[in-house]
């Protein structure tokens, strides 16, 4: 299925691993051009040019740390100097330390704010103007599932993703009628570095193995198994479609049915 997607700019955050490299590999299989941006390094580096050989597509790389209040005017002004005009921007970025809601401190709330809640804003709020100038855009936000069903220990990111996702609710009706959608998806268990952290973290609290924590999590989830990054990545690449044109303001959990609410 051609998802019309061949030529589109696509700027993609927390692309040298995990959900955000799958996303940019999907869109780079559509025919994007590619800006990924992370706190940068080898990974990122590395990342990029595997794409490049296997798409044949253009993949330019930003470093930039979400947590720094300079970072989103920065990787908007570099990806749109690199690519030219940006149609997609795929807000994602690695969550912040663990603790429980009765013991967290003012500092790291100030700093997970600005990790997952103030820099995807100003980010997005940078690259309106000209999507909707355009009359065409896409902004999808890779959450949690802790902003439907707070997880345990994740107090930071449970409250700081659900500000974002305020914001894309509010935002979205008001930018429709010039072409642009505004979604997120909402990952359950995926298999990727930070789940493993997270299990891994929960098995020497409990006293367990990994592979029991893991196992009595994939008994929790009616599809018996995590997912997997390109399994999300997947929906992503539908929700930039031209296909997905009349979609916008939801929040689609991607999680093997483990969610048991009513949307």
């Amino acid at each position: 299925m051609d998802l019309g997607l061949k030529g589109r700019a696509a700027l993609v955050g927390g692309a040298s691993a995990g959900l955000g490299r799958a996303t940019a590999e999907r869109l780079a299989a559509e025919g994007c051009k590619l800006a990924l941006w992370s706190r940068g390094g080898d990974a990122l580096e590395q990342t990029a040019e595997e794409i490049r050989k296997l798409y044949s597509v253009v993949v330019v790389t930003i470093a930039g740390d979400a947590r720094d209040p300079a970072t989103a005017s920065k990787v908007a002004w570099q990806a749109e100097r690199s690519l030219g005009p940006i149609d997609i921007a795929v807000l994602n970025a690695g969550g912040p330390i663990a603790a429980e809601a009765t013991k967290t401190n003012s500092d790291e709330w100030r700093t997970s704010f600005q990790l997952l809640a103030i820099t995807p804003i100003e980010l997005t709020t940078a690259l309106l103007p000209g999507m909707r100038k355009r009359g065409w855009g896409r902004i999808v936000s890779i959450m949690s599932s802790g902003i439907r069903q707070p997880i345990p220990e994740l107090s930071y990111s449970n409250a700081c993703r659900s500000a974002l996702a305020a914001w894309l609710k509010t935002i979205a009706p008001e930018v429709i009628a010039d072409g642009v959608t505004v979604n997120g998806v909402v990952p359950g268990r995926l298999d990727t570095a930070r789940v493993a952290t997270l299990d891994k973290a929960k098995a020497e609290r409990l006293g367990k193995s990994v592979a029991e924590v893991r196992a009595a999590s994939e008994r929790a989830i009616p599809a018996g198994r995590y997912g997997t990054p390109d399994e999300l990545a997947a929906y992503i690449s539908w929700l930039c479609s031209d296909l997905a044109c009349y979609q916008t303001g939801t929040f689609v959990p991607i999680d093997g049915g483990m969610l048991r609410f009513l949307p």
